[in-house]
């Protein structure tokens, strides 16, 4: 049969008419591979499925050891053996797979793919979505493809998901250009390709580029919505379910209006809009589904203690932080099991409002339902911890943090141990221990290839930490009166941006430590300057015009009450506040009283970083 096929492939391109006919004919060549393939699938009846592998492989085999190059158009043209082929191809792998031999799977879809079997268009676009879907959920590593003759430059997959994506993506292409019907179940699988693999923005293009009716308005809108959201863009990801959501024919969109209200929750933008977008869910809910439900009460609690943030009055303040822990509890008890989401923002909200003990029995049980695998729950433990001066044990729930976890975790981790080192008065470990976190984040800087590509998204935050590292250093070096190394620590911070309050605001402690007091006021200006907000520079600006003496008392009430409107829970707001009612003979003693002894609270509960 080889002789054959491959002197008749000779022959056709050649079309000379004086070569020798071939021993057999294509007619007998087709009925003996067609006997081989109807062993094959006697043998797949009867469960035998390596050797129907090993059966219907003989057919392949010999075809394409007989025509390496593939097979010629006019060849297949009149003859049944282009059926017995394709259905051979199509065959092989599910024999493997059937028969327990995943490498020997893949290997067979790759040759299917790659040697020229001139499959129809629907066939082939068949096995590539089967090859893609294998790939994504098997839990087979698969080898990278090594390829005979390929392009210089040309991509090669190194992974499944990578390969997996490539299948998906052609498949969409060919809907695209309309060569094959319109198959929703592609989109789907891409879509869990690509947001395992962290390109939640790739996958938005593909999204994009569908044509009009291929996915319905609704699922458009949420996906691309959610690509958004995962991508940090909560702005895009808000306008795209507005957009969603003032559509009067999608009566019905509980899950739109849970991710609109997250958004709105988690950013603190639009929180009134948010808190719509949480009622209209749980009014359509009716209590009809147990785990949604509990979503929206979270997702409420969350909207509420956003708002007591904002509010002004103390009262209003007070009901609000109790109905959001209240909200919270109930979303825990209508949540059939333990959700790591609402625990974590129930352990948060009763640390910041001080309930110290509740929050430790959270984060505590927040660790087991998680089984230790995220590291701000070990954050919030330890500086819960560190809030009931239990410095000790939250420098050893760090410690453990760091055995458990991967190096390119321990940025916050180890600030957060500095941080301890500094509360207990080492001040030469917590100097080792930024050095150490420094040392990290160059590394990470320098990660070329596949980890760097897993760090992109946390470009910025890596940026801030260092810059905030830095800062920590300088005023660890201020508080030993090592003005040099102070120095060199700012310095190194504006090399990276120079704008920015923290620093301003850590130059201005410089200042004063050293005794130049009006340096000191200009540079906390300049913090406020860059970011009015900026709390600790609105309480040293105040300090230091008290100290001074050169602004009126109202001036200076203004800084600290704009401090406290913004961090109600400031020991240092309150102490200063108290100092400047205590100077000021318009002022009572009481009133200076009830603010030394709101500091005096708030600093025995402080913890060594704020909780959020």
């Amino acid at each position: 049969m080889k002789l054959s096929l491959s002197r008749r492939c000779e022959q056709n391109r050649r079309h000379s008419q004086s070569d020798p006919a071939p021993p057999m004919s294509m007619h007998a060549i087709s009925l003996l591979l067609e006997a081989i393939f109807l062993k094959t699938k006697s043998l797949q009846g009867l469960r035998r499925f390596r050797e129907a592998a090993l059966s219907c492989k003989v057919i392949l085999d010999t075809v394409e050891s007989a025509m390496p190059e593939g097979l010629s158009d006019n060849l297949m043209a009149d003859c049944k053996l282009q059926e017995i082929l394709s259905r051979a191809v199509e065959l092989l792998p599910e024999l493997w797979i059937l028969a327990e031999a995943p490498q020997e799977a893949i290997l067979s879809y790759r040759r299917a793919l790659l040697y020229h079997w001139n499959l129809e268009i629907e066939t082939k676009s068949k096995i590539e979505k089967e090859f893609a879907t294998f790939l994504l959920y098997s839990g087979t590593d698969a080898n990278p493809p090594n390829l005979r003759s390929q392009m210089e430059g040309s991509f090669i997959p190194r992974n499944n998901i990578e390969e997996a994506v490539l299948l998906l993506s052609i498949l969409l292409r060919k809907i695209t250009q309309r060569r094959i019907e319109w198959d929703p179940t592609i989109i789907d699988h891409l879509s869990f390709g690509l947001s395992v693999s962290g390109e939640l923005r790739a996958l938005a293009h593909q999204i994009e580029e569908l044509h009009p009716g291929a996915l319905e308005r609704r699922v458009r809108y949420c996906s691309l919505a959610l690509c958004y959201f995962g991508e940090g863009e909560d702005l895009v990801a808000l306008n795209l379910l507005r957009n969603l959501l003032n559509y009067r024919e999608n009566p019905d969109c509980i899950l739109e209006l849970l991710l609109a209200s997250k958004i709105c929750a988690e950013n603190m933008i639009c929180v009134e809009e948010g808190m719509s977008y949480a009622s209209k869910a749980t009014t359509q809910l009716h209590g009809s589904c147990g785990q949604m439900v509990s979503v929206a009460h979270c997702l409420t609690g969350l909207l509420l203690s956003a708002q007591s943030r904002l509010v002004a009055s103390n009262s209003e303040r007070n009901w609000k932080q109790s109905e959001a822990l209240e909200r919270l509890e109930t979303a825990e008890k209508v949540m059939r099991e333990s959700d790591p989401y609402i625990i974590f923002h129930l352990c948060l909200e009763n640390a910041e409002q001080r309930k110290l003990d509740i929050a430790l029995h959270y984060a505590k049980q927040l660790l087991v339902v998680e089984a230790g695998s995220s590291v701000r729950s070990y954050i919030l433990l330890s500086r819960i911890l560190s809030a009931q001066k239990r410095f000790v044990d939250a420098e050893t729930v760090i410690n453990a943090a760091l055995d458990q976890t991967g190096k390119w975790d321990h940025g916050e981790l180890l600030r957060t141990k500095a941080k301890l080192q500094i509360a207990q008065g080492q001040l030469k470990n917590a100097i080792q221990t930024y050095t150490h976190l420094l040392a990290v984040l160059q590394v990470r800087t320098k990660t070329f290839g596949a980890v760097k590509k897993l760090l992109k998204s946390k470009g910025n935050q890596d940026k801030r930490l260092e810059m905030e590292t830095w800062h920590d250093l300088a005023n660890v070096y201020t508080s030993l009166s090592q003005w040099r190394d102070a120095e060199v620590c700012l310095l190194k911070s504006k090399a990276m941006g120079p704008y920015s309050a923290s620093r301003w605001h850590t130059t201005g402690l410089l200042y004063q430590a050293k005794g130049s007091v009006q340096e000191a006021l200009k540079a906390f200006r300049a913090a406020l300057d860059v970011e009015p907000s900026h709390v600790p520079s609105l309480i040293s600006t105040a300090s230091v015009l008290q100290q001074l003496g050169s602004e009126s008392k109202s001036i200076i009430r203004s800084f600290l009450t704009d401090a406290l409107r913004l961090d109600k829970m400031n020991h240092s707001a309150w102490y200063s506040l108290g100092l400047l009612n205590k100077a000021d003979p318009t002022s009572s003693a009481v009133e200076a009283a009830e603010c030394f002894e709101a500091a005096a609270h708030l600093e025995e509960t402080e913890p060594v970083e704020p909780f959020r």
